[in-house]
This record gives structure tokens, C-alpha cells and sequence, in this order.
């Protein structure tokens, strides 16, 4: 334990997602030997994100403007939803340059352990937008993990009586993995999933 404002900068870094206790005080301590422009730099960085990037209204993707791009670009495809857990989702997404539709982030995934129901996700929201006739379907692209599972499996419910297409991302074994290290989740969408090559 060190003390005063080295130690307050440590458990401030430790709070960061990822940062273990180590790695906290590795952060604290290239904070120190950095250049202090170096830092300033970084400071102001943070402070600036905070102060400009915002959500957007429509589907709580991060923006700067009062729209996020997706949302304000008159090419996106109206009839499609892609709903995501997190901002980082879309871009992951965009990236792949295939879906032309919008988004819907979610802002997480239920976990009760974690105390993270429903009402806490923009789920509200999204039936609110699928109340006009525009949306044909919605595809799911939760996390591959139990959350992201709880999470498919409640909206799939809950648009169940929705005359809304409902469709999930396809999912299983990565190229070059070995069966003997996928998990039981994985493993068990692989064989849902399963595609015949013959008779």
C-alpha cells in the first residue's frame, strides 16, 4: 500500500474494467514517469469524451452529434434492427461491411447475478420503435455467453407476438479451433446450427 495521491490514483485505475491491482499500479506508476505534456494530453482526452459524446435517442449508439451516424444516414435500411449489447458491438459489425439495417444497443445483458434485469437495458425503447410498421426484422447479436443467451431468449419472448421476423446471428466453432477446447455453449449452437452438405 502506498499513501496519499499515489495510492487514490492506483485505486481509481483499479476500478477501470480489466485493471487488475498490478496493472494499476504499472499504470500509476508510467503516469509518473510520463512527460506531464504526455499526461496532460491524456487528461484532456478524457475530460472531452465526457463532455462531447453522448447517446443517441434513437438507438443508444455513442455520438458526438445529435444523431448518431447510422441513425442519421437516409441509405441505412429502415425494415432491419440489429440489436446489440454495447456501442462497441456496432462497430464490430460495421466493420464486417454486410448489414445495411440500424441498430439498437441495449447498454448490456441480463445478468441477475450482476443485478442487471430488463428494466435496466434500453429494452423499452426498442419495442417502442418496433410500434411502427417500418421494422420487417429483428436480428439478435447478443454476446455468445449465458448472458447474451438470458438476453436473446427474453426479447425473442417478448416479440414473440410481434408480426416482426426475429433471427439471431449464426454461430459455432471458429475455423482452425479444436471440438476438445469449445465450450458447452458454443459447442451446442454448433450442432442447432448444423448445415447438410449431402442427401
Amino acid at each position: 500500500m502506498y499513501e496519499g495521491v499515489i495510492q487514490d490514483l492506483i485505486d481509481e485505475l483499479g476500478r477501470l474494467p480489466g485493471v487488475g491491482p498490478k496493472s494499476a499500479q504499472r499504470l500509476a506508476f508510467h503516469i509518473l514517469d510520463a512527460e506531464s505534456s504526455d499526461m496532460e494530453r491524456l487528461a484532456q482526452a478524457i475530460l472531452t469524451v465526457k463532455n462531447k459524446v453522448a447517446f443517441c435517442p434513437v438507438c443508444f449508439n455513442i455520438t458526438e452529434q445529435e444523431l448518431c451516424f447510422i441513425c442519421a444516414d437516409p441509405k441505412r435500411e429502415d425494415d432491419k434492427i440489429c440489436v446489440v449489447e454495447e456501442s462497441k458491438d456496432v462497430m464490430a459489425i460495421e466493420r464486417t461491411r454486410t448489414f445495411k439495417g440500424k441498430y439498437h444497443v441495449l447498454g448490456g445483458a441480463i445478468n441477475p447475478l450482476g443485478g442487471v434485469g430488463p428494466e435496466q437495458l434500453h429494452v423499452r425503447e426498442l419495442i417502442t420503435r418496433l410500434s411502427d410498421d417500418k421494422v420487417q426484422e429483428v436480428i439478435l447479436a447478443m454476446d455468445p455467453n449465458l448472458e447474451g443467451e438470458a438476453t436473446s431468449t427474453y426479447l425473442a419472448r417478448l416479440m414473440s407476438t410481434l408480426e416482426i421476423k426475429v433471427s439471431r446471428l449464426a454461430s459455432g466453432l471458429p475455423v482452425g479451433g479444436d471440438l476438445e477446447y469449445a465450450d458447452e455453449v458454443t459447442l451446442g449452437r454448433a450442432f442447432e446450427g448444423r448445415l447438410t452438405i449431402s442427401g
